[in-house]
């Protein structure tokens, strides 16, 4: 008999071994908000994976319960044929705490269609990092008032980050002088 592993907010994606649910992930479930617990990382900082049209919802609602800064917003390929991730590491930021509460948010998207809503409207930090995200990955943050490459020319052809990206031979400058 063959057990099932499929991730609930109890298991990890990964193992199917129980993970605790931290403080916000506790919040969340109690308010209804659907997520899957990953391990903390090596930091002890609570790691959850979100759905793609969770997203704004989710991030809506941590904004309210106080993660007001969004202290990094980036990206990763894992592997050819594999998902693209998209992830958010937010920080509660206030005068009365010693250590700031930090929760990481993970969201795994198609290699073929990676869509996604933008979180720009809820903390401005995301402009750039969306951008640079788009230029190197080919993700798409739908609602984004600015989407287009920020550190490849606009002509570039292709997504230079991702794992199955081949370089081309030459690049032609034009009208450089």
């Amino acid at each position: 008999m063959t057990e099932d592993l499929t991730p609930t907010p109890e298991t990890t994606p990964e193992t199917g071994a129980l993970a605790p649910a931290g403080a916000v992930s506790s919040w969340l479930t109690e308010n209804g908000f659907d997520h899957a617990i990953l391990p903390a990382d090596h930091l002890g900082v609570e790691m959850l994976q979100v759905e793609p049209d969770l997203l704004l919802p989710l991030a809506t609602a941590l904004y309210a319960y106080g993660f007001n800064y969004l202290q990094c917003q980036g990206a990763y390929d894992e592997g050819p044929g594999q998902n693209l991730v998209s992830f958010y590491h937010l920080t509660k930021v206030s005068d009365s705490a010693d250590r700031p509460e930090e929760v990481r948010l993970k969201v795994s998207l198609p290699r073929d269609n990676p869509r996604l809503p933008s979180v720009y409207w809820i903390w401005k930090a995301a402009d750039w990092q969306e951008r640079e995200c788009y230029d190197l990955f080919g993700i798409i943050y739908e609602g984004h008032p600015n989407l287009k490459r920020i550190l490849m020319p606009e002509d570039w052809v292709g997504w230079p980050l991702r794992k199955d990206y081949i370089s081309p031979d030459f690049y032609e400058l034009q009208d450089a002088y």
